[in-house]
Protein backbone atom coordinates (compact mmCIF):
# COMPACT_ATOMS: atom_id res chain seq x y z
CA UNK A 1 0.00 0.00 0.00
CA UNK A 2 0.97 3.29 -0.82
CA UNK A 3 -0.17 6.43 1.13
CA UNK A 4 -0.41 10.18 -1.24
CA UNK A 5 -0.54 13.41 -0.07
CA UNK A 6 -3.16 14.95 -2.23
CA UNK A 7 -4.43 18.10 -3.14
CA UNK A 8 -7.29 19.10 -5.15
CA UNK A 9 -8.07 22.30 -7.21
CA UNK A 10 -9.60 24.21 -4.50
CA UNK A 11 -5.95 23.98 -2.65
CA UNK A 12 -7.51 21.05 -0.17
CA UNK A 13 -5.16 19.05 1.38
CA UNK A 14 -5.69 15.35 2.43
CA UNK A 15 -4.04 11.92 2.55
CA UNK A 16 -5.15 8.27 1.27
CA UNK A 17 -3.80 5.29 0.62
CA UNK A 18 -3.55 3.02 -2.97
CA UNK A 19 -2.54 -0.19 -3.63
CA UNK A 20 -0.20 0.76 -6.09
CA UNK A 21 1.03 4.47 -8.18
CA UNK A 22 -1.06 2.67 -11.19
CA UNK A 23 -4.24 2.06 -8.87
CA UNK A 24 -4.23 5.73 -8.03
CA UNK A 25 -3.91 6.72 -11.38
CA UNK A 26 -6.55 4.48 -12.48
CA UNK A 27 -9.23 5.60 -10.09
CA UNK A 28 -7.98 9.30 -10.18
CA UNK A 29 -8.58 9.43 -14.15
CA UNK A 30 -12.36 7.33 -13.52
CA UNK A 31 -13.25 10.58 -11.40
CA UNK A 32 -13.78 7.67 -8.24
CA UNK A 33 -10.24 10.21 -6.02
CA UNK A 34 -12.18 13.07 -4.95
CA UNK A 35 -11.49 15.88 -2.51
CA UNK A 36 -12.96 15.26 1.07
CA UNK A 37 -14.42 18.58 1.45
CA UNK A 38 -15.63 20.01 -1.74
CA UNK A 39 -16.30 16.11 -3.86
CA UNK A 40 -13.97 17.92 -6.35
CA UNK A 41 -12.04 15.23 -8.71
CA UNK A 42 -9.66 17.41 -10.07
CA UNK A 43 -6.73 15.60 -7.52
CA UNK A 44 -2.98 15.50 -7.65
CA UNK A 45 -0.29 13.68 -5.84
CA UNK A 46 2.00 16.48 -3.21
CA UNK A 47 5.11 16.29 -2.87
CA UNK A 48 5.95 14.12 0.03
CA UNK A 49 9.42 12.46 1.82
CA UNK A 50 9.60 9.36 1.16
CA UNK A 51 9.52 6.77 4.40
CA UNK A 52 13.30 5.09 4.79
CA UNK A 53 13.72 2.23 7.50
CA UNK A 54 16.88 2.99 9.49
CA UNK A 55 19.73 0.83 8.92
CA UNK A 56 21.71 2.18 12.15
CA UNK A 57 19.69 0.02 14.68
CA UNK A 58 21.16 -2.94 17.02
CA UNK A 59 19.48 -5.80 15.58
CA UNK A 60 16.55 -7.12 17.67
CA UNK A 61 15.96 -3.49 18.90
CA UNK A 62 12.32 -2.97 19.96
CA UNK A 63 11.41 -0.02 16.97
CA UNK A 64 10.74 3.10 18.43
CA UNK A 65 6.77 4.03 18.39
CA UNK A 66 5.84 7.45 18.47
CA UNK A 67 2.22 8.72 18.34
CA UNK A 68 1.36 10.44 15.23
CA UNK A 69 -2.52 12.34 14.28
CA UNK A 70 -3.88 11.02 11.80
CA UNK A 71 -6.00 13.97 11.46
CA UNK A 72 -5.73 17.59 12.59
CA UNK A 73 -8.36 19.00 15.03
CA UNK A 74 -9.83 20.99 12.09
CA UNK A 75 -9.93 18.40 9.94
CA UNK A 76 -12.09 16.59 12.57
CA UNK A 77 -14.48 19.54 12.83
CA UNK A 78 -14.92 19.94 8.94
CA UNK A 79 -15.69 15.88 9.04
CA UNK A 80 -18.17 16.04 12.18
CA UNK A 81 -19.99 19.07 10.12
CA UNK A 82 -20.21 17.16 6.87
CA UNK A 83 -21.30 13.80 8.84
CA UNK A 84 -24.12 16.15 10.78
CA UNK A 85 -25.41 18.24 7.30
CA UNK A 86 -25.71 14.75 5.54
CA UNK A 87 -27.43 12.90 8.74
CA UNK A 88 -29.89 16.22 8.90
CA UNK A 89 -30.75 16.00 4.91
CA UNK A 90 -31.42 12.39 5.33
CA UNK A 91 -33.85 12.97 8.33
CA UNK A 92 -35.72 15.08 7.02
CA UNK A 93 -35.78 14.40 3.35
CA UNK A 94 -37.49 12.23 0.85
CA UNK A 95 -34.64 9.82 -0.79
CA UNK A 96 -36.32 9.04 -4.05
CA UNK A 97 -32.70 7.39 -5.41
CA UNK A 98 -32.43 7.17 -8.86
CA UNK A 99 -35.14 9.24 -9.68
CA UNK A 100 -33.74 12.33 -8.70
CA UNK A 101 -33.03 14.11 -11.41
CA UNK A 102 -36.43 13.57 -13.02
CA UNK A 103 -38.05 14.42 -9.50
CA UNK A 104 -35.93 17.56 -9.17
CA UNK A 105 -37.35 18.89 -12.58
CA UNK A 106 -40.95 17.76 -11.67
CA UNK A 107 -41.20 20.12 -8.88
CA UNK A 108 -39.11 22.54 -10.17
CA UNK A 109 -41.70 22.90 -13.46
CA UNK A 110 -44.96 22.81 -11.19
CA UNK A 111 -45.59 19.24 -11.92
CA UNK A 112 -45.08 17.70 -8.90
CA UNK A 113 -45.28 18.90 -5.14
CA UNK A 114 -42.24 20.88 -3.73
CA UNK A 115 -40.67 19.23 -0.78
CA UNK A 116 -36.96 18.36 0.48
CA UNK A 117 -35.60 15.32 -1.61
CA UNK A 118 -32.16 13.86 -2.38
CA UNK A 119 -31.15 10.79 -4.51
CA UNK A 120 -28.75 10.05 -7.24
CA UNK A 121 -27.28 12.10 -10.19
CA UNK A 122 -23.88 12.01 -11.97
CA UNK A 123 -22.11 15.31 -12.71
CA UNK A 124 -23.29 15.96 -15.92
CA UNK A 125 -27.18 15.50 -14.68
CA UNK A 126 -26.56 18.03 -12.10
CA UNK A 127 -24.41 20.02 -14.16
CA UNK A 128 -27.67 20.31 -16.67
CA UNK A 129 -30.00 20.79 -13.31
CA UNK A 130 -27.92 23.95 -12.62
CA UNK A 131 -28.25 25.35 -15.90
CA UNK A 132 -31.96 24.68 -15.86
CA UNK A 133 -31.50 27.14 -12.79
CA UNK A 134 -32.74 24.33 -10.27
CA UNK A 135 -30.75 24.45 -7.25
CA UNK A 136 -29.01 21.31 -6.60
CA UNK A 137 -26.14 20.70 -3.83
CA UNK A 138 -23.86 17.60 -3.35
CA UNK A 139 -24.04 15.86 0.36
CA UNK A 140 -20.12 14.66 0.29
CA UNK A 141 -19.50 11.34 1.93
CA UNK A 142 -17.18 11.68 4.69
CA UNK A 143 -14.24 9.19 3.50
CA UNK A 144 -14.35 7.07 7.13
CA UNK A 145 -17.95 6.37 6.27
CA UNK A 146 -17.27 4.36 3.27
CA UNK A 147 -14.61 1.93 5.42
Amino acid sequence: MIKYALACEQAHEFESWFPSSEAFETQRQRGFVTCPFCDSSKVDKQIMAPSVARTDKAPGAKPEVQPMAVLSDKEREIRAALRAIREHVIRNSEDVGKDFVEEARKMHYGEAEERSIYGEADLEEARALLEEGIDVLPIPHVPDDRN
